[in-house]
């Protein structure tokens, strides 16, 4: 049935109660960058432009950080982080309320760099909690509801700060940080699975043995899968404000959510997961026209579906992907690095739409990112194909071994002598190996 991988994902233990906690937690999260958008132009009488560079402020610092995090998760635990970040994240939206512009911008690299790793500590403990037979579905319930804190936030945050001013908006997320992090420690989810050695073991990865070019490589399509998200935000409200129906803007957006969220449930339901790459590519492809149905707001939510319904499918493939060629005792940094791979393609799509929509006109934001998207997804092929030959070879000879262990003991009799076994070391062919908790698999 159609409904049955993700019945038996949530029958997981702590698996439902992860996915509630972790949701409640990025909805304050998620509310961050308007909040503190609506603060810089409305409290401080300042542009959008310098609210842009708080934001990109903060996620310069939430870039570095994330792996620092994830690395000292990997190495002290889980708790120890949830405590450091939850102080300092809540002290910072305490103080940044009250402080002028030129202090507010050092600030929110600090603030960015010791944010609570919600996004990146839920997928790792999906990857520890699920077995590799459920981690499809556990990664698309992931995204689904990432997708719905992503909803809730920002319009909570809007909702705060039109009716009782930003100021009150920024305390209520320190609020909501201060909760999230209570509730994550309360509930402690395991970063590592049972038949892996636990953190208290001190078990130490080398990035040699799992930073490798395919790892870069999902990096490099998660960073243009969110680039091209964001660069889509800004050419809607770009392409619908010049032909005068921006009031349909929210009722678009929405539509594309949507159809990102059932997007990821159908993928969430299939078998065997696909390469992100080959969900990205044509999600940017699809993306270049979308500007052609500018003239009518319901042309412009039609040509978002294709694209949007490619959404969360390819960054659910790309956590699932990284979840299972990575060490258990690497798994934070990978995930933090993952994270931050999703925060950069954010702070760059913004921009990249805008200069193409100042440049060339509304339409051409869709183009330009979706170009982008286009190219990185070229660059990575090389790297997908060669892990899928190395793949395709491996499955091959192990194919094979089992004939040749049947023919050598017939080596000496008759016309079989003239038929060689297969050689011993071909069942050491270099395949781009993968570490798996400590121990070399390919995928």
């Amino acid at each position: 049935m159609l409904l049955t991988p993700y019945r038996e994902t949530l029958a997981l233990p702590k698996i439902p109660s992860l996915l509630v906690v972790a949701t409640l937690a990025r909805i304050p999260i998620a509310a961050a960058a308007v909040v503190l958008t609506l603060h810089v132009v409305t409290d401080l009488g300042r542009g959008y432009g310098a609210a842009g560079l708080v934001g990109a402020a903060a996620t310069i610092g939430g870039s570095f950080g994330a792996p620092v995090m994830g690395r000292l998760i990997d190495r002290r635990g889980l708790r120890l982080v949830l405590v450091l970040t939850t102080v300092a994240e809540v002290i910072y939206w305490l103080v940044a309320q009250a402080l002028p512009y030129w202090a507010l911008l050092p600030v929110a690299v600090v603030g960015g760099f010791l944010a609570l790793p919600a996004f990146s500590v839920a997928r790792q403990s999906i990857a520890a909690l699920t077995p590799e037979s459920h981690r499809l579905p556990a990664f698309a319930l992931d995204s689904i509801t990432t997708e719905i804190s992503f909803m809730a936030g920002p319009a909570l945050g809007v909702l705060i700060a039109t009716t009782a001013g930003p100021r009150v908006a920024m305390l209520t997320i320190a609020g909501g940080i201060l909760l999230s992090g209570i509730g994550l420690w309360l509930l402690n989810p395991p970063t590592r699975a049972a038949h892996e050695a636990p953190v208290t073991s001190g078990e130490r990865v080398p990035r040699r043995s799992w930073l490798k070019p395919r790892f870069v490589a999902i990096l490099a399509v998660t960073m243009a899968a969110t680039l091209v998200l964001a660069g889509t935000d800004v050419a809607v409200v770009a392409v619908l404000r010049e032909s005068g129906e921006v009031h349909w803007t929210g009722l678009v957006l929405s539509l594309w959510a949507f159809c990102s969220l059932v997007g990821g449930f159908a993928y969430g339901t299939i078998r065997r997961g696909l390469p992100a790459v080959a969900l990205f590519a044509p999600m940017a492809v699809l993306t270049i026209p979308v500007g052609l149905g500018g003239d009518h707001w319901w042309l412009l939510a039609l040509l978002l579906i294709p694209a949007g319904a490619l959404c969360a499918p390819t960054i659910t493939a790309s956590s699932t992907e990284i979840s299972r060629m990575i060490p258990a005792a690497a798994r934070g940094e990978a995930m933090g690095l993952h994270n931050s791979a999703l925060t950069v393609g954010v702070a760059l799509g913004g921009p990249l739409a805008g200069l193409a929509i100042d440049s060339k006109g509304a339409a051409w934001g869709f183009a330009a990112v979706g170009a982008v998207g286009v190219l990185v997804a070229l660059a990575v092929l090389p790297a997908e194909l060669r892990h899928r030959r190395s793949t395709a070879l491996l499955e091959s000879t192990a194919t094979a071994t089992p004939v040749a262990a049947e023919a050598e003991p017939l080596a000496a009799t008759g016309p079989v002598a003239a038929t060689e076994p297969v050689p011993a070391h071909a069942e050491r062919l270099p395949a781009d190996p993968e570490p798996v908790n400590g121990l070399v698999k390919h995928s």
